[in-house]
């Protein structure tokens, strides 16, 4: 039996194919170039997208189960929603979704209210899936190192009530080991929710202090300006975007990502040992710039 994986190259995709061969699954990845795609030796190659049917129905054949990971664009609903429906022609009847941390919460985000929407409809399809909703990726601030490490600041507008952030490295561990366990169950899973955190819950001026602490030198948190970080998001990114992440920043200010009674517990017990800490995480980044 076969485990699909979409996002097979990106930030969370490619942790997922790597700990899953390392399990010993059979592996194939959905990519848009093959020539760009580096993969463990054993891993199938499927080229196509979220957008072209034929290509999905291909790619969809013969597998047991579907890792589905949907990139923030405009279309993400419609890319979920046609990935869902052709996975229920193809008979797949194992999933695991990876959503949003408070993608219910967060109504006005753009990103995290489509994340919701596909949970709603994995729901009300009836589909056996486990949706993960990880918090912030601390992997998201290599971007910003070089601010950091040449200015002296940490410049994330993540404010005060704080981040439960989590390595994608350890995101990628849970999805394998889920998907693992949905794939070799007698019968399909029932749906099941899952928060995926870091072991802290971080705030601007944690961090700033975590840098400083690794850096040997002081890095100051300078606040919560979200038009500015809006502004510079726009120099690489689509407007849309940038907008989209405001929003989210926002959101942080007054709500933060705060993790559940007994998430760490679970995690830490899923993974048999701890979760990777954003100390760890600056210090590798330090120790490579």
């Amino acid at each position: 039996m076969t485990i699909l994986v979409t996002g097979a190259t990106g930030t969370v995709g490619r942790h997922v194919v790597e700990q899953l061969t390392q399990r010993g699954a059979d592996v194939r990845a959905l990519v848009r170039d093959p020539a760009k795609a580096h993969f463990p030796v054993g891993v199938a190659v499927a080229q196509g997208d979220l957008l072209d049917i034929d290509s999905l129905r291909s790619a969809f054949s013969g597998i047991s189960t579907l890792f589905l990971l949907n990139a923030v664009v405009p279309d993400e609903f419609t890319q979920a929603l046609t990935a869902l429906n052709l996975a229920r022609e193809a008979g797949i009847e194992r999933i695991v979704y990876l959503s949003v941390i408070h993608s219910d919460r967060y109504a006005n985000v753009p990103h995290f209210a489509g994340k919701f929407a596909v949970e709603r409809m994995i729901e009300q399809m009836g589909l056996n899936a486990t949706i993960l909703r990880p918090a912030y990726f601390m992997n998201n601030d290599v971007t910003i190192k070089d601010v950091v490490t040449g200015y002296g600041v940490y410049p994330m507008p993540i404010g005060g009530k704080g981040l439960a952030m989590i390595d994608a490295r350890d995101i990628g561990e849970i999805a394998a080991i889920e998907l693992i366990r949905r794939e070799r169950a007698a019968t399909p899973l029932p749906l099941d929710r899952l928060n995926l955190v870091g072991p802290d819950t971080l705030t601007g001026a944690d961090a700033a202090a975590i840098w400083t602490g690794v850096l040997g030198r002081p890095i100051a948190y300078p606040g919560d300006d979200t038009a500015g970080f809006e502004q510079s998001l726009r120099r690489f990114m689509p407007s849309w975007m940038a907008f989209d992440m405001r929003l989210m920043s926002e959101r942080f200010l007054t709500e933060g990502m705060l993790p559940e009674a007994g998430d760490v517990a679970r995690l830490t017990t899923l993974l048999g040992r701890s979760l990777r800490s954003y100390r760890d995480f600056a210090a590798e980044i330090a120790a490579s710039a």
